[in-house]
């Protein structure tokens, strides 16, 4: 089933707002592409009597065509345009640039979404004025402060009740943070000597890291001082990927490309040691979850929506899960889209053969991803009329 706004238009629509994690993602890759775009706040009342209605519950981003085809997920958006508009080429053509450029945009993506959360309304109190604006302006067309700050309270209140869903608490805050600076010291290495994760060209590794690492920890006040002050060239790569074309003045030398010969930059080498030890184990408790579930559910038919209450969700929850973040205890919500989008790397890496089987199974090696990667679910996940459905 495709959706359809109803009307032509000159040129895309991307609906979203600068406080979006994932709208970053998507603007980020629609500078980079070369997409003439014009950016509109889910405020405009064609949003809500066109759009919402077409998807059947509130999100942001949302790509509207000018064809007025409607694509919500930043993942179905990427792949949807790379397939219309060939160049410049974002996703590598090589099969362990590939596989590794996916599975990063997986892990930022789906677990980046914990400290991007943590950092924001672990500290409202520090940055509420920065906050009240940012949900203000998207949730009103007013221009009266006061009305602006009582359009966003609610918003900001139901924002902040994803806290306990997501396993941040008082007692997995300090791994979550050491999560994080870990993070930004891998990245910062890596960005003094290239300009992308991927050398000179940005790819979906780098647009999946926007949407954490841009609109929550580049812009808001807490996590920005840090990113500034801890990791300032990470800081700099967020304002080059905001940027068109691929050429900064900073890495003047450096070819607008992957490097050659399918290689990986070493170091990259870290951040997948970090996505195997710090997502790995929450994966695996998704996974068991999952599985637990479809098995208690053998009649399911293929397109039948993930959700143990049958109601249709953006993040569909598979119950309770238990799992260690660098030896701390963290129980939350297990979210099933993280399994989908880990799962179409997963699926892609385990296509390769001949030299880049064996290149990318020594790499998982040397990071300790192999278990990791051999994770399996009883049935695959697939997105099918904005929902995650059984396969």
């Amino acid at each position: 089933m495709s959706a359809h706004s109803g009307r032509k238009n000159e040129t895309y629509i991307l609906w979203g707002a600068p406080l979006s994690l994932y709208t970053g993602k998507a603007r980020s890759y629609l500078i980079k592409k070369g997409v003439p775009y014009r950016e509109c706040f889910p405020t405009d009342p064609f949003f809500q009597t066109r759009i919402l209605p077409q998807i059947g519950f509130f999100v942001v981003p949302v790509l509207e065509t000018p064809d007025g085809a409607i694509i919500q997920d930043t993942s179905d958006l990427i792949e949807h345009l790379e397939a219309k508009i060939p160049e410049p080429a974002l996703f590598p053509a090589t099969p362990v640039q590939r596989a590794v450029a996916m599975l990063i945009d997986a892990f930022a993506s789906e677990a980046l979404l914990r400290p991007a959360m943590h950092y924001r309304w672990s500290y409202v109190a520090e940055q509420e004025s920065f906050l009240r604006a940012e949900f203000g302006r998207a949730a009103t067309a007013s221009r009266d402060r006061a009305e602006r700050a009582a359009a966003a309270a609610p918003f900001m209140q139901a924002m902040q009740a994803h806290l306990p869903p997501l396993g941040i608490t008082p007692e997995t805050i300090a791994a979550i943070e050491q999560s994080h600076e870990a993070l930004l010291d891998i990245l910062e290495t890596h960005f003094l000597q290239h300009p992308y994760i991927l050398g000179g060209r940005p790819s979906i590794a780098d647009f999946g890291l926007m949407a954490p690492l841009y609109a929550h920890l580049a812009r808001d006040p807490r996590p920005a001082t840090l990113m500034k002050t801890r990791a300032p060239n990470v800081f700099r790569w967020t304002e080059r990927m905001n940027l068109p074309g691929f050429f900064d003045g900073e890495f003047a030398d450096v070819e607008p490309n992957y490097p050659s010969g399918d290689a990986i930059p070493v170091t990259l080498e870290p951040l997948l040691a970090l996505i195997f030890s710090d997502w790995g184990p929450e994966l695996g408790a998704i996974a068991d979850q999952y599985n637990g579930w479809i098995a208690q559910h053998p009649s399911l038919e293929p397109g039948a929506i993930v959700s143990v209450t049958g109601e249709r969700a953006l993040h569909p929850k598979v119950g309770t899960i238990r799992f260690e973040l660098r030896g701390t205890p963290v129980t939350c919500a297990g979210w099933a889209h993280a399994l989908w989008h880990f799962g179409k790397a997963a699926a892609y890496a385990r296509t390769l053969t001949g030299d880049a089987r064996v290149q990318l199974d020594a790499l998982f090696r040397r990071t300790g991803g192999e278990q990791v990667m051999r994770m399996t679910l009883a049935r695959s996940l697939k997105r099918e009329n904005f929902v995650l459905v059984v396969a």
